[in-house]
């Protein structure tokens, strides 16, 4: 929910649970509800890249994946069950890149994520071979102990499996050669071409059920985050439940405490909640954080990666409370020493039904990622989102949007502030 970005013109560029016994989900308490969209394109929920001597973190689908052991629904255990790739990073492996071949070598990292995204699915769904059998059968296992023909079925799918995740793991392996290769001879054609870069094509697989471990916000607070969750700030406490409302406007209600009769909110991603948490510190005007996306393409091809450039002010991005594992909305917005609101970024991207009514807001978007790299000031600088690619033809909306370390957008010192967002309209053909 890596994942996952400096002065103005300094570029940064963001490129099985068992039913054993011994292995049920642990409770409830500690684990979110399954969120649509919680992984990224590589398998993994968090990301990082060295860029320019720093490292940029994106966070998958804002963290939403929930630790190992906990409880999930259907769609989440077969993402669970499902090996995904381990590849070697490669912008950071790269050369100072010549601005004439950023280009071409920004458009082949991309393809490097698509491939990534394109093995992790076809071993999840078991395209080719079967292997979504594999995963199907081994949850018969329990059911079918002592039937020997079960075992051999079973042991028959696992080998299929197998035999499928092999002949992926050769077709990428081949195509990151490829496009590793273009690569090499973009900057070949400008500077001196790198030559140490074929050991970055080759990938292996990753043992399943590696989720959770690479979630983030392990150390962004997370334990500040657990004292604070389930309703224990719930606030209100002096008013003893009792609306205070000194200027005579008509509160309904200011605290959770008496003013609400939804059940405290417990820091994942549930709705029908009262959040009890204060909302905390507040900048000045002119420290508030703006943002804008500065540069982005009119039109793209559907799955065609491609790169939003966006500029962030007074927002320090140091702050990230991971949504799976219930750091979301249980953190006040907090300011550094130089007043500026400490947190992180989002962006994300989504088809229109229509462009002349309101989208409907429950479906998940088709990109996500939360950003944080420990940058930001007073000054204007500027990150690029690198987008793996859009499924469908049609019109999208791709947003940005400043977010404190618990994922609500910073508070203004004004009404009539713009808050710190923006969006484009991208045609997909």
């Amino acid at each position: 929910m890596a994942t996952i970005l400096v002065v103005f013109g300094a570029l940064l560029t963001v490129s099985r649970v068992s039913s054993a016994k011994a292995q049920r989900p642990v409770a409830s308490a500690k684990c979110g509800p399954s969120v649509p969209g919680a992984t990224a394109p590589n398998g993994q929920s968090e990301t990082t890249n060295q860029q320019n001597g720093r490292t940029v973190r994106n966070h998958w689908g804002d963290g939403q994946q929930a630790p190992a052991g906990c409880a999930s629904d259907a769609i989440q255990t077969a993402a669970n069950n499902a090996q995904t790739v381990n590849c070697p990073t490669v912008a950071d492996k790269l050369p100072n890149v010549p601005a004439a071949a950023k280009s071409e070598v920004d458009q082949q990292l991309a393809q490097l994520d698509t491939q990534i995204a394109d093995a992790n699915n076809r071993l999840a769904t078991g395209k080719g071979q079967g292997g979504q059998a594999a995963n199907n059968n081994a949850g018969q296992n329990n059911n079918a102990a002592n039937n020997n023909q079960a075992a051999n079925n079973n042991q028959a799918a696992n080998n299929q499996a197998a035999n499928n995740a092999n002949a992926i793991l050769s077709q990428l392996n081949s195509k990151r050669t490829a496009a590793i290769d273009r690569i090499a001879t973009a900057i070949g054609r400008v500077a001196a071409k790198p030559t140490n870069l074929n050991s970055l094509a080759t990938c292996t697989l990753k043992a399943a059920n590696n989720g959770g471990k690479n979630n983030g916000g392990a150390n962004n607070g997370g334990a500040n985050g657990g004292k604070n969750n389930g309703g224990a700030n719930n606030g209100g406490n002096a008013n003893g439940g009792k609306v205070n409302d000194p200027n005579n406007l008509g509160i309904l209600a200011n605290s959770c405490q008496g003013g609400s009769k939804l059940q405290p909110h417990d820091g994942f991603q549930n709705g029908n909640r009262c959040v009890g948490t204060q909302m905390g510190e507040v900048g000045d005007a002119a420290k508030n954080p703006s943002l804008l996306i500065t540069q982005f393409p009119q039109q793209v091809q559907a799955n065609q990666p491609f790169t939003l450039r966006v500029s962030t002010r007074n927002l320090i991005r140091d702050r990230f409370l991971a949504a799976g594992k219930g750091g979301y909305y249980v953190e006040m917005s907090l300011l550094n020493a130089q007043g500026l609101v400490r947190g992180h970024f989002h962006t994300a991207c989504r088809m229109l039904d229509s462009t002349q009514v309101a989208p409907d807001p429950a479906p998940p978007p088709a990109f996500f990622v939360a950003t944080e790299d420990g940058g930001g000031s007073a000054n204007a600088d500027q990150i690029e989102i690198r987008v793996p690619g859009l499924p469908s033809k049609g019109t999208a909306q791709c947003m940005s949007w400043a977010g404190d370390g618990s994922h609500r957008v910073p508070m203004m010192q004004r009404a009539n502030e713009p808050v710190a967002v923006d969006a484009v309209r991208i045609t997909v053909n």
